[in-house]
């Protein structure tokens, strides 16, 4: 199979194939549920197009807290049905469509009551296991355990004491969810759809009452498109009200935002070889292995502020301290803090008041002729939504469409993955990179660690590590530009690199070079190189800000004071 280039010639050809001619399907939002509905659809052999207001995974599919799990807790909201389908497509995720993606993690439990705790919570974890292994998809994790605060203390010893009196260890996955989301985008236009980022929907298009397209406004060429579809599905998550609205049509659902904040904390702050979830008087708050790192999170607080850019205030970063502070031996303080990032979760407005209650299961409607609409859910089951929402866009179709295939689809870089991690001793010694670095790539980009192997062969310099954050290659750069579809600086260190929340200088050390890594891909000046790097530390100084600030509207003002980067 080919993989697809997502650099600037090929956006271009996309919006101009897409105007060109009337499409089966349109997907309208590139968070995780577009981007898999564009891949479900267009492998059906529908004609497929995907457009996204600003770049792929921009929303909450680059803020969430990088777990593809079942969800544990939903098991004590007796939601079984939900906990039984997300682990199934934890298992196929982790086995079969994306293993170089998606890795297997552990987390402790710690237990602190005697007796009944360990009893009740046992035996939620241990139904966890039995239905992960009755869907047939369990064999990639090892079991849950039983162990004593001794043996809690010897795998965590960041913990207190008197925090515990045992633990329970068990296991779920994680992932990058930005680079899992344009993974998929690459995948969907290997298949075939035509993908376009940077390409904002400003109306719809109407013949009586049927949807039959788009009108699109380029944000980087300046051009007006209008894309006409058979059907058209609304996948723009938070932003589904808003989208709604431009119908003129009363939705048949809303979509509330709420807040999650992560703070990203060194490795050596917390010492411990396994993850940690800890209960809170809300929900729950995960310690979350990342690299060099601990991702720490989440709050969950109702949001209808900005929702492009969501701020994190003092009294978020506060709350994620003083709750992991609850149990730790050395308490974290401001200063161990690298990255902070707030993203919204899309949930389904109910009856109850509180976020945390609201159904993170998802619904699909079909509004108007010609129009699909898709919110909810979680991340582990956008596979799922996908195909919902192309089973809804079907119904209105005067064809005869193919079922879902995409159980059976491994993303771009899977295949051969395997047996490339095998021989990473052999790559690194014919590329002369150091095997922790060929590891690096291989979980990043899987078999398309050859396409990054390649720019280096014919440039050395980019085998050689940025300057300011020496975990990423000078090669991932261009890469990101010429293939995954980064069309600005903010893309490039805030989704395809996580270097904006890895680096006690949120990625302005590196800022430069790594625009003048992009210029020449994407054409720039230097003019262009300077505005750039100047957007870009504006918007770290505006998010410093927002977080000094004591609630969420001082937040919300001091980080709008960041304007959005535009093209030349």
């Amino acid at each position: 199979m080919r993989t697809a280039t997502l650099g600037p010639k090929e956006r271009a050809a996309s919006l101009a194939a897409m105007a060109e001619r009337e499409l089966d399907l349109l997907v309208v939002g590139a968070g995780v549920v577009g981007a898999g509905t564009a891949l479900d659809a267009v492998t059906r052999g529908l004609s497929t197009g995907l457009v996204e207001a600003r770049d792929w995974a921009s929303g909450t599919s680059s803020r969430s807290s990088k777990l593809i799990h079942g969800g544990l807790r939903y098991l004590e909201m007796l939601d079984f049905a939900l906990v039984r389908e997300a682990l199934k497509e934890r298992g196929l995720l982790l086995e079969r469509l994306a293993p170089h993606l998606v890795k297997p993690v552990p987390f402790l439990y710690p237990l602190q009551h005697k007796g009944w705790e360990r009893l009740y919570a046992g035996s939620g974890v241990a139904l966890y296991d039995v239905m992960s292994m009755a869907r047939g998809h369990g064999r990639g994790l090892p079991l849950h355990r039983h162990l004593t605060r001794r043996q809690a203390l010897r795998v965590a010893p960041a913990l207190r004491k008197d925090a515990l009196v045992g633990a329970l260890q068990y296991y779920d996955a994680q992932m990058d969810d930005a680079r899992y989301v344009a993974t998929l985008v690459r995948t969907a236009a290997a298949y075939g759809a035509k993908v376009a980022n940077r390409a904002r929907v400003t109306s719809f298009l109407r013949e009586g009452e049927r949807v039959v397209g788009v009108r699109v406004q380029d944000a980087e060429g300046g051009g007006e498109y209008e894309i006409r579809a058979k059907q058209v599905v609304n996948a723009t998550g938070v932003w589904t009200d808003d989208t709604q609205s431009m119908v003129g049509e009363r939705g048949q659902f809303h979509v509330r935002a709420s807040k999650g904040v992560h703070l990203v904390v060194p490795k050596d702050r917390i010492h411990s070889t396994t993850g940690l979830i800890l209960r809170t008087e809300k929900s729950v708050l995960f310690v979350i292995p990342w690299g060099r790192h601990w991702i720490v999170g989440t709050t969950d607080t109702d949001w209808d502020l900005d929702k492009a850019h969501p701020a994190a205030s003092s009294a978020d970063i506060d709350y994620v301290l003083d709750h992991v502070n609850s149990v730790l031996a050395v308490p974290l303080t401001r200063d161990d803090v690298e990255g902070v990032y707030a993203g919204l979760r899309p949930l389904l407005a109910g009856e109850s008041d509180a976020t945390s209650k609201l159904s993170r299961e998802h619904t699909v409607a079909h509004p108007v002729p010609g129009l699909v609409v898709v919110a909810g859910g979680k991340y582990t089951t956008y596979r799922v939504m996908a195909k919902d929402a192309v089973d809804a866009a079907v119904h209105g179709l005067d064809m005869r469409v193919a079922d879902c295939v995409t159980e059976d689809i491994p993303l771009v870089g899977a295949e051969g993955y395997r047996a490339l991690w095998n021989g990473r001793a052999r790559i690194a010694e014919r590329t002369g990179l150091h095997v922790v670095r060929v590891e690096h790539l291989l979980n990043r980009f899987g078999a398309l660690t050859e396409e990054i192997l390649e720019l280096i062969a014919a440039d050395p310099s980019l085998g050689e590590p940025l300057q300011s954050a020496d975990d990423y290659l000078r090669a991932e750069i261009v890469y990101a530009a010429s293939h995954e579809g980064a069309r600005h600086l903010d893309d490039v260190l805030t989704r395809r690199t996580r270097i904006s929340i890895e680096t006690f200088d949120r990625g302005t050390g590196c800022a430069r070079e790594a625009a003048e890594l992009m210029a020449p891909v994407l054409g720039w000046d230097k003019e262009q190189i300077e505005r750039e790097v100047e957007h870009y530390q504006k918007r770290v100084e505006a998010e410093r800000e927002s977080q000094r600030q004591p609630d969420d509207l001082t937040a919300d003002a001091a980080r709008l004071g960041a304007p959005d980067i535009l093209p030349r």
